[in-house]
């Protein structure tokens, strides 16, 4: 798939590059492998990762991702991405199929397209759906599509409005949740 869509570097972009279940998928054995097809890699989960490590990046132990985009590591974790592909046709790698279940799209593809960046998500059956059409879908799913807003509400949200709103519901649907931490558990039983 990778070759037919014409990618050249794989930015692998999960917190933790590794599969118990899929060990060809860890980033060792990884990197290996796409190497041997032509392709490079590159490891990114420390910047551009789902799960981060700040406690000020959850709300109510959700991944954050509107915070996580704030974040100078994040911003840098971009510059990077961007300058490579500036001179590569790089695919971001992470462990979900469907682009609206994943950081991937929610957070990293989101703000490389507000770059100005084209971006086009490859899908399981090998098709390239443009980021816009993936937006879509996302308004689609969450409820929040043109079809959904009453055309009388002169106070109806607009479209930017629509999608902020459409990333925001599908993160907190989808994001890395953190287990409680032992304090969390001391503080309910005060």
């Amino acid at each position: 798939m990778l070759q037919e869509a014409g990618v050249n570097v794989v930015a692998d972009v999960r917190s933790v590059p590794a599969s118990r279940h899929f060990p060809w998928f860890s980033k060792k054995n990884l990197a290996a492998l796409l190497a041997q097809a032509g392709i490079g890699y590159e490891a990114m989960g420390d910047a551009l990762g789902g799960r981060p490590r700040g406690e000020t990046l959850y709300s109510d132990g959700v991944a954050d991702y509107e915070a996580m985009a704030m974040q100078g590591a994040f911003r840098t974790g971009l510059d990077r991405l961007q300058d490579l592909a500036a001179h590569s046709r790089v695919c971001l790698l992470c462990a979900e199929r469907e682009p609206l279940d994943c950081h991937r799209c929610l957070l990293v593809a989101r703000r490389l397209a507000e770059r100005g960046l084209r971006i086009g998500h490859i899908l399981h059956d090998g098709a390239i759906e443009p980021h816009a059409a993936t937006e879509q879908r996302l308004l689609s799913v969450t409820g929040l599509s043109p079809q959904d807003v009453d055309a009388c509400d002169l106070f109806a949200p607009g479209q930017e409005e629509r999608l902020a709103a459409a990333y925001r519901r599908r993160a907190r649907a989808v994001a890395f949740r953190r287990k409680p931490l032992a304090s969390d558990h001391m503080a309910e039983k005060r």
